[in-house]
């Protein structure tokens, strides 16, 4: 994965965390979750694990704590 493309998805995953920051805190979560599972394809959110398994730099709290309920694809 490049890091121009590591780079996009953190910036999407946060752009989708900033979104949920203004919801109850009850529901960001899953919000958050919800999102990226129905609207990420499974490249997308494989390439987001291997970057939040590397540390996450640069993700939101919100997004790290998420990656808990995201589905995690199969690898390739």
């Amino acid at each position: 994965m490049s890091h121009d493309t590591t780079e996009k998805l953190v910036r999407m995953a946060n752009q989708i965390a900033t979104f949920f920051l203004s919801q109850p805190e009850a529901v960001r979560i899953e919000g958050v979750a919800n999102h990226i599972n129905k609207f990420w394809e499974p490249r997308m959110r494989r390439e987001l694990f291997d970057h939040i398994d590397k540390g996450g730099e640069g993700l939101l709290p919100l997004v790290m704590e998420a990656s808990k309920v995201i589905k995690r694809p199969i690898a390739a």
